[in-house]
């Protein structure tokens, strides 16, 4: 089961982590990060292998005007 946290937003960017077990094939975990990028607008950071085949993934996407505090819609 792939877990997700919570977005952290760091000044124009929005960081995700996502935690992939031991059992996720490395063309199931593509075929995860390439919908996260399609549908969501997420694009890779950081992945990280462990010994125990755990991945740990960080996305990151620019923050877009609707989700900035005090900006006005146009």
């Amino acid at each position: 089961m792939t877990t997700v946290s919570e977005a952290v937003v760091e000044g124009d960017w929005e960081y995700r982590r996502l935690h992939l077990p031991p059992g996720v094939s490395r063309r199931a975990a593509a075929i995860q990060l390439s919908i996260h990028a399609e549908f969501a607008g997420w694009e890779l950071r950081t992945v990280r292998l462990y010994a125990d085949g755990t991945r740990r993934v960080w996305l990151r996407r620019k923050r877009t005007a609707e989700s900035l505090p005090g900006a006005l819609p146009t």
